[in-house]
């Protein structure tokens, strides 16, 4: 490959990266606030704070199908990422307004944008590195480190600004975030000149843009509304699911035989990724709490008080743990590639969940050492390192599964379908972390302490199986990413 090429490679991907990285620090900055949020402001118990946050991160998720389609064939990818950024900075302003009745309004149109902005976001980075395999793993883990140092800003800024002016203030900056995203995209958009799908190589119909818009806000409100009847939502997502399982089935029976091992290859490593969702939604809702209730807030080195921190900021310590971790890992993918010794994709997934396992009997063994119910903020810091190493050896490749097996032609809505998945993984984790809800009112951290320690032994045992899971696939994974390759 040419320097010229490779140069264009990289400012197109710096043009993503930075967008990606601005509609993160609106995404995570609201989730680091909204179980908290409808818990401590709208007086909602944990199980309904958790079942709500689950419904409307699975309809978060399953919305980018449907914009992965969009990108593919409608709109084209370039143009239905920028409208997807655009309706997510009027969502996160309308969570702005101090009105406690917007907040469905405003959950719904952040569903529509982020299904507008995520599956092209992620088919954009596929495109510029499409056909070179030794980059795909690598680039898609500095995909994932833009993820965390939007998501790394956000929760320490957010919780804080709202600690300090109030919930909604806080919630404006989420949308600021998007604002910046699009001042980025509008200095760097030539770095993006043919890389997209076919719709961007063409004038653009003015008519489909119309027909996506009212589509959009019918969505919205239709979507605010099902939010409003949490088993509606889920059941909705469950009926995407097996939509999108039948759709993949269709493709993987109707496309050319060259593609059927990479296609069936994809659905198993994604399945894997769908199962480790549900551990990795603790973070938002059972971890959250449990920093609320049952952790030192001091964060103190030999005996010297540090800093103290809110319970909200106790997730960007997962962020924080992969802007270290990922460049290292990015860094080996690519030394091993180039001598032929880069793990596969399978073995990396394997080794996540024993990590994954780990972290969560760190959590469950700090009650061990608790003083009247709390434990020291340094289980955290401990636990969430090996949850996001964990998280980049799985989540962190999940995409790049999609850019690796699944041919070009139906990137955007097989983007959109893994994302589906992690939609009901989502929601399914917040139906887990009911398991460690606690009464109204509790406020004995004595009492509550064994209930959240109980659940996360009980998250390292299941971790453990699914590691187990994941081994036993291996042989059947490398027979088909040698079935793959030969094609």
């Amino acid at each position: 490959m040419d320097a010229s090429r490779t140069q264009a490679r990289s400012r197109a991907f710096r043009t993503i990266f930075l967008i990606e990285l601005w509609e993160r620090f609106g995404y995570y900055g609201m989730a680091a606030l909204l179980v908290l949020f409808m818990v401590q402001q709208l007086g909602f118990d944990d199980a309904r704070a958790n079942l709500t946050w689950g419904a409307f991160a699975a309809l978060v998720y399953a919305m980018p199908a449907v914009g992965g389609w969009i990108g593919d064939k409608v709109l084209g990818t370039r143009r239905t990422l920028l409208l997807g950024t655009a309706v997510l900075a009027l969502g996160y302003a309308l969570m702005a307004i101090p009105r406690d009745a917007m907040l469905y309004l405003a959950l719904g149109t952040v569903v529509v944008g982020n299904g507008l902005f995520k599956a092209n976001s992620a088919n954009m980075v596929r495109r510029i590195y499409e056909g070179d395999n030794a980059r795909i793993d690598a680039a898609f883990t500095w995909y994932y480190i833009a993820v965390n140092v939007g998501s790394t800003m956000s929760q320490l800024l957010t919780p804080w600004i709202g600690a300090r002016y109030g919930w909604h203030a806080a919630f404006a900056v989420c949308s600021a975030g998007l604002v910046l995203g699009l001042l980025n995209y509008a200095l760097l958009r030539r770095t993006l000149d043919g890389i997209g799908s076919a719709p961007d190589e063409r004038a653009a119909s003015w008519k489909a843009l119309a027909a996506v818009l009212v589509s959009g806000v019918v969505l919205v409100f239709a979507v605010a509304a099902v939010l409003q009847h949490r088993e509606v939502a889920v059941a909705l997502v469950y009926a995407a699911c097996v939509a999108v399982l039948g759709i993949f089935a269709w493709l993987v029976v109707r496309g050319a035989p060259s593609e059927r091992a990479g296609l069936v290859a994809a659905l198993v490593l994604t399945l894997q990724v769908v199962l480790y969702f549900i551990f990795y939604q603790q973070m938002t809702t059972s971890l959250t709490l449990f920093a609320l209730r049952n952790v030192d807030w001091q964060q103190t080195l030999f005996g010297v008080h540090l800093f103290t921190w809110i319970p909200a900021q106790y997730q960007v310590l997962d962020p924080i743990w992969i802007f270290v971790l990922g460049p290292v890992l990015a860094t080996l993918y690519t030394r091993l590639g180039r001598s032929g010794r880069d793990p596969s994709i399978a073995a990396k997934f394997a080794l996540g969940f024993v990590i994954v396992a780990a972290g969560f009997f760190v959590f469950a063994f700090s009650g061990a050492s608790a003083v009247a119910g709390r434990v020291s903020s340094w289980y955290m810091v401990w636990g969430y390192g090996l949850l996001a190493l964990g998280e980049l050896l799985v989540s962190g490749l999940g995409l790049a599964v999609m850019a690796r097996y699944v041919p070009a032609r139906m990137g955007g809505f097989m983007m959109g379908a893994y994302y589906v998945g992690v939609g009901v993984s989502q929601y399914l984790g917040s139906v887990v972390a009911n398991f460690a809800s606690v009464p109204e009112g509790a406020t004995d951290p004595v009492a509550t302490l064994p209930v959240y320690t109980g659940l996360f032994l009980h998250l390292g045992y299941a971790a453990c199986g699914a590691a187990l899971l994941a081994i036993l696939l291996l042989p059947l994974l490398r027979r088909l990413d040698r079935t793959h390759a030969a094609a």
